[in-house]
């Protein structure tokens, strides 16, 4: 198993979907002017053929649009198991949709016009989201990746060092001798190349 990448690595991308080439060009402009980097689109379909799962980032989309709209789109992602943060936007108040989308996980759902402070304020919040999944995920795929080098017994004894069991509590559990106990300690502590048992709480922690 391999750890996943840095998600500090790659700069995130503001992915803009809407069919009006005017306001596609508008909102790249602000985001670009706030020194982050914008790329459009004209539909949610020519989005989802080009997106790559591993670009951090997060997602503008209008609501209305032809062949497949905002909702279907979040519904879409969700459903490919994306997490990309997604902010609606619409020239039509529907409080039913944005209910459906807020409910969905959305950021936020704007309706145009909208102020570019209370904009931009959204779109740095979906991409802290975004680097918050992104950083905790590496974490577990670490962790998980760590945790695959020990073997079976091994685990047994590090799941009761994390629930704090002393040497001869975990032999008693296990039926073992304590130096056995011992043997295993220091097994863990080498092969995760950590040296104390808050260490191991951590990395414990972090596996899902």
């Amino acid at each position: 198993m391999t750890e996943a990448p840095d998600p500090a690595a790659v700069e995130p991308v503001v992915f803009i979907i809407d069919d009006d080439e005017a306001v596609r060009d508008a909102l790249a402009a602000l985001i670009e002017v706030a020194g982050l980097s914008a790329r459009t689109f004209a539909s949610a379909l020519e989005f989802l053929h080009r997106y790559s799962p591993e670009q951090p980032g997060c997602v503008v989309a209008d609501l209305r649009m032809p062949f497949m709209d905002g909702l279907e789109l979040q519904e879409e992602l969700s459903r490919r198991g994306g997490s990309l943060p997604l902010i609606i936007i619409t020239a039509h108040g529907e409080v039913s949709s944005a209910v459906t989308a807020l409910r969905a996980g959305a950021v936020d759902f704007l309706e145009k016009p909208f102020d570019d402070d209370v904009f931009l304020r959204r779109v740095h919040e979906a991409l802290q989201r975004d680097f918050t999944q992104r950083r905790d995920r590496s974490a577990a795929a670490s962790a998980l990746a760590k945790l695959a080098r020990l073997s079976p017994r091994e685990r047994d004894v590090a799941g009761l060092m994390v629930e704090g069991c002393s040497n001869k509590a975990i032999a008693n559990r296990l039926g073992i001798g304590v130096r056995t106990v011992e043997t295993h300690r220091a097994n863990i502590l080498g092969k995760l190349d950590i040296r104390t048992v808050p260490e191991l709480l951590r990395l414990w922690m972090h596996a899902p």
